[in-house]
């Protein structure tokens, strides 16, 4: 009986939440006073720097969360602007800490890169764009067409499957990096330019002459979950970078925002707002961090939804609509687990 008394006890130890050791990365990051994020060269809504050298964009605020919930600070970061085919080398290598970089995540990356994706910021599909004289209705109508696509990405696979899929003899026109292969397109080079939806409405408001001589196809043809990324083999970074990203959607769903947050740390008795908030529990040491890493992070950039909706929402100029980047409360498919 004792002896099964005993089994029971070190079993139950077993399930104790132990603190984390801080990780390779996140001690160079506190050495260095800076976190290296990985970005785009420049695409509204996502990552793009104005006149000033001031980044913004949806990868932009995660990566300045992540930075608010380790330093304390979300300004402590170094930007590295990268191209498709720079993106993984320059992580694999550390150059950067993280990619918060428009990357889809899939299989083959997520098995052959030694990279891990920390979980979807933003739900994408690549589509097409098309001049409007050219009265296109739908991809199908593509046939033997010429079409723009940057290299190193998955819209070049996707554009070969489809073409393929459908019988349509397409044909790529593959360029090296975005501008170039937009620069094609504007000039007329190509019949449509592919790509993911949000990287179209991001070109047609920032490159066309006039947005309205260029239409974005309805069609969809593949899923593209966009996920930050991280180098394999440093879980507790991997844990830090995967939990504020699911702490920003917490916060959208518990109605905490980056106005409201001290308030609610004040004056909330939702239990859990109060561990999201660290009031009732210290679930930073858990990561290596402090108890207010999530408080800070909001701080910094509000909950996931404000994020949307100042950088691509209707109230910015790419005017896109949250679709299955809603709460799965709200009809998307964004959906955390719990910090608990």
């Amino acid at each position: 009986m004792f002896k099964n008394l005993a089994l029971c006890a070190a079993a139950a130890a077993a399930f104790v939440a132990l603190p984390a050791h801080a990780g390779k990365t996140l001690d160079t990051i506190k050495q260095r006073g800076q976190v290296v994020c990985g970005v785009n060269t420049g695409l509204v809504g996502l990552s793009q720097a104005d006149s000033n050298g001031r980044w913004s964009g949806l990868d932009v605020d995660v990566c300045r969360a992540i930075t608010a919930a380790v330093l304390d600070d979300p300004n402590k970061v170094k930007w590295v602007p990268l191209t498709a085919p720079q993106r993984f080398t320059a992580l694999q290598s550390g150059e950067v800490d993280i990619l918060t970089r428009n990357v889809t995540w899939t299989l083959s990356r997520d098995a052959s890169l030694g990279l891990q994706f920390t979980g979807a910021t933003y739900y994408d599909g690549q589509g097409f764009m098309v001049p409007a004289k050219a009265n296109i209705k739908s991809a199908k109508q593509l046939k033997g067409a010429t079409v723009c696509v940057e290299s190193g990405t998955t819209s070049e696979k996707n554009l070969t499957d489809f073409s393929r899929a459908h019988n349509l003899n397409i044909k790529p026109i593959v360029f090296q990096d975005l501008s170039a292969s937009t620069a094609a397109y504007f000039s007329g080079r190509c019949t449509a330019y592919t790509s993911d939806a949000t990287v179209l409405a991001s070109v047609r408001l920032k490159e066309a002459k006039d947005p309205k001589e260029h239409v974005i196809l309805s069609d969809l043809i593949s899923k593209e979950p966009l996920s930050p990324a991280v180098r394999r083999g440093d879980d507790e970074w991997f844990a830090i970078a995967k939990w504020v990203v699911f702490g920003l959607i917490e916060a959208e769903e518990y109605g905490i925002t980056q106005k409201n947050v001290d308030s609610m740390l004040a004056t909330s008795n939702d239990p859990a707002v109060m561990r999201i908030l660290g009031k009732s529990e210290d679930t930073g040491k858990l990561l290596g961090l402090d108890k207010d890493w999530m408080l800070r992070a909001i701080k910094a950039v509000g909950n996931y939804g404000e994020i949307f909706e100042r950088n691509l929402g209707p109230s910015t100029a790419l005017n896109l609509s949250r679709g299955l980047n809603n709460l799965w409360s709200n009809g998307g498919i964004l959906y955390a687990p719990p910090i608990r």
